[in-house]
């Protein structure tokens, strides 16, 4: 595992290569973030950022989707795959935040659970972007390889136990941060088959490359 000094050094060319850190799920309401992350499951953020302009268009609001039928639903996220399951859950948490929560998304990790088609991933998700609340940690494809890769974590492809252990390593005011660069840097450099580690300013806290460089 890594050292604090490394860690920290990972952070800091991090924050340099993507500053900005965004999510790449643009969400004018908090909801709208809920649903576009259910979306977005076997299904990329690009498609589900071109579906949700007429979703959201068509109900623009959280009532709207709480009375809209399920087939009418499907008809505007056919194209993000999975969309009879999608829909159903979409129009049931929409359901259970108007009559439960006073039409707001929840803000604990349990509430948040509660919801149809929430898991953990989401649910840091919300509370890290929506809430601001520290040590969440967002445990998606892109962030649980390259953790792995650098040694921040044991290399387990559990969502849980990478979130468990970030959880341990990481500052929690700079969390939830981190994973939003974990998916740029995924996109960017570190992808799953071919990671351009010619081009990568991480490879000095790398395990992979180590690893390659010594084989």
């Amino acid at each position: 595992m890594k050292s604090k000094m490394e860690i920290q050094s990972i952070i800091e060319e991090l924050k340099r290569l993507y500053p900005d850190a965004l999510c790449s799920l643009p969400y004018p309401k908090p909801y709208e973030l809920l649903f576009a992350v259910r979306l977005a499951a076997q299904c990329t953020d690009e498609r589900v950022n071109m579906v949700t302009p007429a979703l959201y268009a068509r109900y623009p609001t959280l009532e709207a989707l709480a009375e809209a039928d399920v087939s009418e639903v499907e008809t505007y996220i056919h194209s993000t795959g999975f969309f009879r399951a999608k829909a159903k859950d979409i129009v049931a948490a929409a359901k259970m935040m108007v009559e439960q929560y006073d039409g707001k998304v929840p803000d604990t990790m349990e509430e948040l659970l509660k919801l149809p088609g929430v898991g953990r991933k989401t649910a840091n998700l919300i509370l890290g972007d929506v809430y601001h609340k520290p040590g969440v940690v967002v445990a998606d494809t892109h962030c649980i390889r390259i953790t792995g890769r650098l040694g921040l974590t044991d290399g387990t492809k559990d969502p849980v136990k990478v979130e468990q252990q970030l959880r341990q390593v990481l500052p929690p005011e700079e969390s939830n941060d981190f994973c939003h660069r974990m998916v740029l840097h995924g996109r960017a450099v570190c992808m799953a088959r071919k990671p351009d580690c010619p081009n990568c300013t991480l490879r000095p806290w790398c395990s992979l490359f180590t690893q390659s460089q010594e084989a």
